[in-house]
């Protein structure tokens, strides 16, 4: 299982995507017309093998409008996970209670499932078919189009992991090992799944809400610059960290 994208979810998206841009030397490669019918417009970044998307709500009764109210603010909205069956996972997790709320059977299936079921945070099993290694860093990934790869940063190489806050770390880690079937590990700042490629970390509420995606690990070729640029831009800045959209960037040297 590979943790292959990251959704932030904004008020405004253009203002989102020119601080990724500038501070980790991002591009954007495409954005997606599909994502009309969940009433959103994005934006999805390469990080190197990984995406970040960026998803702004356009009609009144998009979730994602209501997500942003409920968080009070720009965020951390959904985790994305590649595995080479989609299909045999949908069926899996839904045996073990979960709800579906979104799927497609195509070239591309996903299945996107309830947040309530995943202590708050919308995550979907996706798969691509006919791929030769869907773990290859440059495989096929529809969401982000067919010209991706010509998008890549110099400076970010990778996405590492993601950052997910609840009252009770323990309880929705073991849930969520139990859903995604990985084994729970205990890191250093709390318990974690460490994937094939990625790892998702449960911590203690860092604001009021107290659920969803509250951090990115990133892996920068030259984290210096993109703290340099991220404190000309005025945005939240500590040793290792910017903050942006709501969500805590920890740099890592690549």
């Amino acid at each position: 299982m590979w943790l292959r994208q990251i959704a932030l979810v904004a008020h405004e998206l253009e203002p989102v995507v020119d601080r990724l841009e500038k501070v980790f030397g991002l591009r954007v490669a495409y954005r997606d017309p599909e994502v009309g019918i969940f009433g959103l417009v994005n934006a999805v970044i390469p990080v190197g093998g990984e995406f970040l998307e960026v998803v702004q709500p356009v009609k009144e009764d998009a979730s994602a409008l209501r997500y942003l109210h409920r968080r009070g603010g720009d965020a951390g909205y959904m985790l994305i996970f590649e595995v080479g069956d989609a299909k045999a996972h949908r069926e899996r997790v839904l045996g073990l209670g979960a709800r579906q709320i979104a799927a497609m059977d195509k070239r591309y299936v996903f299945t996107h499932f309830h947040p309530a079921d995943f202590g708050g945070v919308l995550t979907s099993i996706d798969s691509v078919r006919d791929v030769d290694d869907w773990l290859d860093p440059d495989s096929d990934w529809p969401p982000a189009g067919s010209d991706w790869r010509h998008a890549k940063s110099s400076n970010a190489t990778s996405i590492l992991g993601a950052t997910v806050q609840t009252k009770a770390p323990a309880a929705l880690a073991a849930r969520w090992g139990e859903l995604l079937d990985v084994r729970v590990e205990e890191g250093k700042f709390g318990p974690e799944l460490r994937l094939t490629r990625g790892f998702v970390r449960f911590v203690e509420p860092v604001d009021e809400d107290g659920t969803g995606v509250v951090g990115v690990d990133i892996a920068l070729a030259d984290p210096k610059t993109a703290l340099a640029e991220a404190k000309k831009l005025g945005l939240p800045v500590s040793r290792e960290a910017v903050d942006i959209c709501g969500v805590r960037f920890i740099l890592h040297a690549a």
